[in-house]
């Protein structure tokens, strides 16, 4: 599980592939959590988290972009 620090180390592209990887894990855990019992229920809540966290970093980039060709 990344880090906020090391999300935001990463580049946008790092950042879509994790965020790809994660949705699917947690697509796999639904799945997963209809058809039998999960062995470790949190690992939902810890995606969930982690795409969350993602995709805010996401926006925080966009708007400073914005911001930055809106002055410039």
């Amino acid at each position: 599980m990344a880090t906020n620090t090391e999300l935001r180390e990463m580049s946008d592209e790092q950042l879509e592939a994790t965020a790809k990887e994660a949705a699917e894990t947690l697509f796999r855990l639904r799945f997963q959590s209809q058809s039998e019992r999960l062995n470790t229920p949190s690992e939902m809540k810890k995606n969930r988290r982690l795409i969350a966290r993602i995709k805010t970093i996401q926006t925080e980039r966009r708007i400073a972009a914005e911001n930055a060709s809106a002055t410039a």
